[in-house]
C-alpha cells in the first residue's frame, strides 16, 4: 500500500485559506463569528463534501467531517485543529493540522486504504480567545469542561454575549447541551500543529510527540482610581489606576522568573486605560494576564503571588481591584501508548522524532479529558508564530502529515 502525500497541495489550500482575511496580506486575522471566520468555515467545509466526507455542525459551530468506517459504531479515530486566528497573526496556526489532516485523509484514499474506525476530521470553534477572552471554546464544550449554562454568558468587548452571537449566526443551531460528546465517542485524538518554539528546528528534527501540555490560567483584572487633570492633581494626592497596573504587570513577569519551574510563563497581553487622555489621571486600567506552566503546583503558587500583589497595590496606591479568573485549567498528560505508536509511525516514515512538552495550550488539552490523545508538533521558522511572519516549510508540513496519516491509518485499523 503507497501512501503519497502532495505538499505543494497543502501549502496552496493554506496560501488559499490565508486569503480570506480581516487584515491585509502577509498578516491574517478571522475573530470568531466575524464575516472572514464563516467563510473560512464555508470554505473548509467544501473541500470536505470534496472529499465525500460526512458533514455535521453543532451548536457552537465545531464543524465534523467524517471518513465512515467498515464498522461504523465503533469510536472513531479524531484528528484536526482551529482555522480562527488572532488579529495580525500567520497562516499555519490550527490551519496546517486542518488541511494537514484533509491530505492525510486523501492520501490513505488515493492508498486503497479501508478504515474499520471511521476517521473523523474536528475544526473546532474559537480556539483563540480573541472574542471572549477564553480560549477552546469548542473543545471545552466538547468535552464537558465548560458547563453550557456558562458559556452563554460570556461577554464580548463590546457588551454582546454568546447567546446572542449563536442566535445570530446559527439561529438553528439548538441547545448547547448537545454539543458534549458522549463517553468513548472516540478512540483516540492527534492534533497536528506548528511547534510555536524553536527547539526543533534547533535541533534539526523532523517531528516532536507531545506528552505533556501546559495548564494555562487567565485573569481579567481592573483597576479603579480616581482621575483629575493632570497639572491639577498633586502627587501625594494621586490614585492612578495605570501605576497600580504597571505594578502588576512587573510583579506578573516576576512570578513567573522567580518561579520553581522553568516552565512558568507568565505575560500581560491586554493593557487599556480610560480616559486616556496625555493630560488626564488614569482613573481606570483593565490588564488580562495569561499565566501558564506544565505544573500545577507551581502555576498555581505563581497565581497565589499574583493576587498577593493586586490586594498590597490597592491598599497601597488607593484604588479598587476586581479580579475575575477567566479560566484556571489543569495541565494534560498525553496517553503514554499513544505517544509510542507516534514515535514509531515517525521511525518507520522516516522522520526523525522525540517527545516534548507543549508549552502552549490547544484544543487536544481538552480532548485529553474524554480519550488517548497526543500532538504532532513541526518545526516552525524561528519558532516564531501569532505574526505575519509565522512559517513552515512545505517539506515540514509534508513530513508531519505523512507521520499523521500512518498513525490515523494504524489507528484505524486496530481492533476494538
Amino acid at each position: 500500500m503507497l501512501l503519497e502525500i502532495d505538499s505543494e497541495r497543502i501549502q496552496s489550500e493554506i496560501d488559499q485559506l490565508a486569503k480570506i482575511s480581516e487584515a491585509s496580506p502577509p498578516a491574517v486575522t478571522r475573530v470568531l463569528f466575524s464575516k472572514a471566520d464563516l467563510q473560512a468555515r464555508a470554505s473548509v467545509q467544501a473541500r470536505c463534501s470534496n472529499l465525500d466526507l460526512a458533514l455535521r455542525e453543532d451548536a457552537v459551530g465545531n464543524i465534523f467531517a467524517r471518513w465512515p468506517g467498515q464498522e461504523p459504531d465503533l469510536p472513531a479515530v479524531a484528528t484536526g485543529s482551529h482555522i480562527d486566528a488572532i488579529p495580525n497573526a500567520g497562516k499555519y496556526d490550527g490551519v496546517v493540522g486542518v488541511l494537514g489532516a484533509l491530505e492525510a485523509i486523501r492520501g490513505l484514499k488515493r492508498s486503497g486504504f479501508k478504515p474499520r474506525r471511521s476517521i473523523e476530521l474536528v475544526i473546532f470553534t474559537a480556539e483563540e480567545p480573541t472574542r471572549f477572552g477564553l480560549g477552546c471554546l469548542g473543545s471545552r464544550l466538547l468535552s464537558g469542561a465548560l458547563a453550557p449554562e456558562q458559556a452563554l454568558q460570556l461577554t464580548d468587548s463590546a457588551g454582546k454575549r454568546l447567546s446572542d452571537w449563536l442566535g445570530e449566526v446559527y439561529p438553528q443551531s439548538g441547545d448547547l447541551q448537545s454539543v458534549r460528546l458522549a463517553p468513548n465517542f472516540y478512540s483516540a485524538f492527534i492534533e497536528l500543529h506548528i511547534e510555536q518554539g524553536p527547539l526543533l528546528e534547533r535541533q534539526r528534527i523532523d517531528l516532536g510527540v507531545v506528552e505533556q501540555i501546559a495548564a494555562p490560567a487567565t485573569l481579567r483584572l481592573e483597576f479603579i482610581g480616581e482621575g483629575g487633570h493632570a497639572g491639577a492633581v498633586l502627587m501625594p494626592d494621586r490614585h492612578d489606576a495605570l501605576l497600580a497596573g504597571a505594578e502588576i504587570a512587573l510583579a506578573v513577569e516576576s512570578a513567573a522568573k522567580e518561579s520553581q519551574s522553568s516552565d512558568t510563563v507568565a505575560t500581560t497581553g491586554v493593557f487599556r486605560i480610560e480616559p486616556g487622555a496625555v493630560n488626564s489621571v488614569p482613573y481606570r486600567a483593565l490588564l488580562e494576564i495569561d499565566l501558564r506552566d506544565t505544573r500545577l503546583s507551581t502555576r498555581d503558587s505563581a497565581l497565589r503571588r499574583i493576587r498577593e500583589n493586586i490586594s498590597e497595590v490597592a491598599q497601597r496606591r488607593g484604588v479598587q481591584a476586581h479580579l475575575d479568573v477567566i479560566n484556571q485549567d489543569p495541565p494534560a498528560v498525553c496517553d503514554a501508548g499513544l505517544v509510542q505508536a507516534a514515535l514509531q509511525a515517525a521511525a518507520r516514515v522516516g522522520c526523525s522524532a522525540r517527545s516534548m512538552v507543549s508549552r502552549a495550550y490547544h484544543d487536544s488539552l481538552f480532548m485529553a479529558q474524554i480519550c488517548p490523545t497526543t500532538m504532532l508538533f513541526i518545526p516552525c521558522r524561528n519558532g516564531v508564530s501569532h505574526r505575519p511572519d509565522e512559517y513552515a516549510s512545505p517539506e515540514a508540513i509534508g513530513k508531519g502529515t505523512a507521520v499523521l496519516a500512518q498513525l490515523l491509518q494504524e489507528l484505524a485499523s486496530a481492533l476494538p
